[in-house]
């Protein structure tokens, strides 16, 4: 019996890349480069396949660099997605044909979250991406093969990491107030928080450092700045 695999697996890595504008939380998609007068660009989440050899968090530093110009950004591997029909949808079928040598291939894909100051970020598209764009995470587009889902499941991880690890410190500004930081948790926990018993539970991270300042330029009265020193993170 012969149990060598028809066609050709692929392995790919897509970025799902979170940003906090102080108002809404955020998410980067870019927009495929248009190829003929009839194709119509899809919106999508960066994303690539994996160079024979290369390991695959540095896969993922590279395509969001190439894609986007980011770098140097946290990034955490939450799962893979290996349905094969996952990009056999007839929507996608017109771009695969032109930047995939077997379009009909296999692919099973390392899903990575990203956490991004937006402040600090200036993206920028490149190679088969036309555009960037931030999209509030509530407004999200359909997007190419089965990056909704994709999407949908870092959301979630976002979530529980949030939870147990107070991870969102990778989204706030340097220097920030616990109402921001109450903000940006009601933002990814979708639902309103006690501001008590909030501030009670993050007092006890001893990350969370105390400013000697206060916000400048506010219209109501000042509130006390923190900063929060960040653990080894893995790139």
């Amino acid at each position: 019996m012969d149990s060598q695999p028809k066609n050709q697996l692929n392995v790919s890595v897509d970025c799902v890349v979170f940003g906090f504008d102080e108002n809404q939380l955020k998410v980067l998609l870019i927009e495929q480069d248009q190829l003929s007068d009839t194709h119509i660009p899809l919106t999508a989440l960066p994303g690539d396949h994996v160079f024979e050899g290369e390991d695959l968090d540095h896969a993922a530093g590279r395509v969001l660099k190439e894609l986007t110009g980011l770098e140097g950004v946290y990034l955490k591997q939450f799962h893979a997605f290996g349905n094969p029909n996952r990009t056999k949808g007839a929507k996608d079928a017109t771009w695969l044909k032109q930047f995939r040598k077997n379009p009909d291939a296999h692919i099973i894909t390392i899903g990575y979250y990203s956490l991004v100051r937006m402040e600090d970020m200036n993206p920028k598209a490149s190679s088969f991406a036309k555009i960037t764009e931030w999209v509030d995470v509530n407004e999200i587009p359909d997007l190419a093969f089965d990056h909704n889902e994709i999407f949908e499941y870092a959301l979630r991880t976002l979530r529980d990491d949030t939870e147990s690890y107070h991870i969102s410190f990778e989204l706030l500004p340097k220097k920030f107030t616990l109402a921001q930081l109450q903000h940006l948790h009601e933002l990814i926990l979708n639902r309103k928080l006690d501001k008590r018993n909030f501030r009670k539970s993050v007092k006890k991270i001893e990350e969370l450092i105390p400013l000697n300042e206060k916000q400048k330029g506010v219209f109501h009265k000042p509130a006390q700045l923190f900063s929060f020193e960040m653990p080894e993170r893995r790139n």
